[in-house]
């Protein structure tokens, strides 16, 4: 029997065409996968039966409506189904996998995103997980009746808040509170309700949740942000976090750092997974690998290198020649919305004066592409693995279903041949997966 750790698989979902910005472009790819319901479940199912612990789909709420001239060449999020109506339609299509989704702290309500994942869990059996985020984009804001997004710090202070009054709202009731006793007429037990008397900075919540406690306990919580403040949110709340560090050794840093700062919660370093991002993409060669990427980079458009590098800088590069570097004027001194990806361009243009052209030719928006064989993609896993840096990966492809597929057929098995991944399923929900504990009801605790 392996002694070698269990890494955690996940999926990560940020366009159904896959995660390079010029996937829908590829003759493999289906360019109206993204309202396609049966393309939706086919990806599931593959993952399923790669035996991952979780489908992720990364969502915003809003489609741009400027600078179309780059998002018509580059449509993320511009045509795409709300997260939770998909992920129940994808429950009855999968019978393991969990299915986690992004739901935005600053425009939704808790009671409702409660009863959502809530709901979402019943159906899945124990398979929801929900990602909080502030959201980092100022689409989203117009659409709820705002010019801008509030400032970083008050929109963590917010999503703090807001996580503290879902998980009260989730321990509602006792886990044995609907007894449907016939006998005394009695459907639940009054004494196993405990309503929420909330009144804080930006909620005021006085009530219960109208479903009874569901099969995890509460819906698995996933975090990403970067920042000191996301950070320790993540520590006090999160149970799962994407991490965007591009070498094993920043990884290295970054688990620490944030395990470390679990115990101030009460709270025990394996309470919580740290899931790398790692872009793959997979062939029979080291050179078929880069060939494929490389047929890829040459699809992107300048209008979109430029643009994608723009909105992560926060700044308009649209008037700027590509064969010259970004001069630094037009270079902002800190950033607003994604921190990790504003410092990622940062350090290279400090390190290496790129021209703008090699810069977005470069720029992945976190995690380097790994390109290459089977047995090459997971060499560098079980690496960041023995060298303590993750608990598991969050699996991006650049086109799909193809690098899903060949993920599946390929590196699965050699995973699995090193006992570095199950070979079965051995739970039912997404905490049997993870070796998360089910959490008691609070009250009933106390």
């Amino acid at each position: 029997m392996s002694t070698k750790k269990q890494i955690s698989l996940a999926m990560l979902i940020g366009g159904a065409s896959g995660g390079h910005p010029a996937s829908w472009l590829h003759p493999k790819a289906n360019a109206a996968g993204s309202t396609d319901i049966d393309h939706y479940r086919r990806l599931a199912q593959t993952a399923e039966r790669g035996l991952f612990d979780l489908f992720f789909i990364a969502d915003t709420p809003a489609a741009r409506t400027d600078n179309l001239h780059a998002w018509s060449r580059f449509p993320m999020f511009m045509n795409v189904l709300e997260p939770v109506t998909l992920l129940t339609a994808l429950a009855g299509a999968t019978t393991h996998i969990g299915l986690g989704g992004t739901v935005s702290t600053s425009f939704s309500e808790p009671y409702n995103v409660a009863r959502q994942f809530s709901s979402l869990d019943h159906i899945s059996h124990g398979r929801a997980a929900w990602n909080v985020v502030t959201s980092a984009n100022d689409y989203a804001a117009r659409n709820f009746g705002h010019a801008t997004l509030p400032p970083h710090a008050l929109r963590y202070e917010k999503a703090g808040e807001f996580v503290d009054v879902v998980n009260k709202l989730w321990d509602s009731w006792d886990d044995d509170a609907f007894i449907h006793d016939r006998d005394s007429g009695l459907f639940f037990d009054p004494a196993r309700q405990h309503p929420v008397h909330h009144e804080g900075k930006f909620f005021k919540v006085d009530g219960a949740l109208n479903v009874a406690r569901s099969p995890q306990g509460k819906p698995v919580i996933i975090q990403a942000g970067a920042s000191d403040t996301g950070l320790e949110l993540a520590a006090r709340t999160a149970e799962i976090v994407f991490a965007s560090a591009s070498n094993p050794q920043d990884a290295k840093r970054g688990y620490d750092e944030l395990k470390g700062r679990l115990a101030k919660y009460g709270r025990h370093p394996d309470e919580l997974k740290i899931l790398a991002g790692l872009p793959v993409v997979i062939g029979s060669s080291q050179q078929e690998a880069e060939d494929k990427y490389q047929a890829l980079q040459e699809m992107i458009h300048p209008d979109v290198g430029r643009f994608r590098l723009g909105t992560d800088l926060e700044a308009d590069l649209s008037d700027l020649p590509l064969d010259e570097p970004i001069p630094e004027s037009r270079l902002p001194k800190s950033a607003n919305l994604h921190k990790a990806f504003f410092d990622g361009i940062m350090k290279i243009i400090r390190e290496e004066n790129p021209t703008l052209r090699q810069l977005y030719l470069r720029y992945e928006r976190g995690r380097k592409t790994i390109k290459g064989t089977p047995k090459q993609i997971v060499d560098v896993m079980e690496q960041w693995i023995e060298m303590g840096a993750t608990d598991g990966f969050m699996m991006q492809f650049s086109t799909l279903p193809d690098g899903l597929e060949d993920f599946v057929n390929l590196v699965v098995p050699e995973l699995q041949r090193r006992g570095m991944f199950r070979t079965q399923y051995t739970g039912t929900t997404l905490r049997d997966h993870l070796g998360l504990a089910r959490p008691a009801n609070a009250h009933v605790a106390a």
